[in-house]
């Protein structure tokens, strides 16, 4: 029995050392990985509203662009211009012979258009070799100017072409007078003295202007214009030519005359009106 206990124990020590040993020496297997990466779900998020993409346009680098490049707009004053001529005003003061007023006006219609008016008297006595007569009378004209400058920004020159009716009521006195003699050869014709009157006369006449207006300050222009004057009308006495009229100056017993004038006027604003603004159109290329 108890060499039957002794084997039984040495059998199963035998048996633990096998089981031992083949336990260390049985190959190890690696674990194989998983060749597919396990992705992760995506996150959810709340729908956003999506906003419609503007059409895309293929552009050539060589394609032209048109833009509207607007200037600044500008305000232009309407009012009456009132005013004197200085011509006839200091005329006086250096020929004996001449007394003379004459006011000017002109009223602005439109941008390029003005009313334009003169009102006037005169007393002219007229020497020449053969008569010496005086003139007395007043007269009316009217029509309209034609401004053809254009205007920087804020400046209201004129440089104008217009046109003009005159009519013109006076009176004629003959002073003196010589009787032509068409051979003088022993001595000259003596002066008769007259003083006849002749009254109630009239003409009227058409008349092409041609002026300037500058601005020198504020509110305040300075003018020159020439004036070719062609007679509608001539009343004249028996006898008696109107060698002079007062509006129209001399008639050179003729239809034509030729008249001048240098004005100083002031310019009442009555109202304003912003100008049109000018769009200019720039064409631009675009570049790569």
């Amino acid at each position: 029995m108890k060499h039957t206990s002794r084997s039984f124990f040495s059998f199963v020590l035998i048996l633990s050392i096998t089981l031992g040993y083949s336990q260390e020496t049985s190959p190890k297997v690696k674990p194989i990985k998983n060749s597919v990466k396990e992705t992760s779900a995506p996150p959810i998020f709340e729908k956003e509203q999506q906003i419609p993409a503007a059409p895309l346009t293929l552009v050539n680098t060589d394609t032209i662009i048109k833009k509207k490049d607007s200037i600044f707009q500008k305000t232009d004053r309407y009012g009456l211009r009132v005013g004197l001529d200085l011509y006839k005003l200091t005329r006086g003061l250096y020929d004996s012979n001449y007394k003379g007023l004459e006011l000017v006006g002109d009223y602005r219609l439109t941008k390029k258009y003005f009313l334009a008016a003169e009102i006037g008297n005169e007393n002219k006595t007229t020497e020449d070799d053969r008569v010496n007569f005086t003139t007395k009378g007043s007269y009316l004209k009217a029509g309209f100017d034609y401004n053809g400058y254009q205007n920087w920004l804020n400046m209201e020159n004129i440089i104008s072409i217009g046109l003009r009716y005159g009519f013109s009521t006076f009176n004629q006195e003959l002073n003196n007078y010589r009787i032509y003699n068409a051979n003088p050869y022993f001595q000259e014709t003596p002066i008769i003295q007259s003083g006849q009157k002749f009254d109630g006369l009239s003409a009227s006449w058409i008349e092409v202007v041609a002026g300037i207006k500058a601005k020198v300050f504020n509110n305040v222009f300075v003018g020159f214009s020439l004036r070719l004057n062609r007679l509608v009308s001539n009343k004249e006495p028996e006898n008696f030519s109107n060698l002079y009229i007062p509006g129209f100056n001399r008639t050179y017993d003729g239809s034509f005359g030729v008249g001048l004038n240098y004005t100083v006027t002031y310019f009442v604003p009555i109202y304003k009106k912003k100008a049109k603004a000018v769009a200019k159109v720039v064409d631009e290329k675009i570049k790569k």
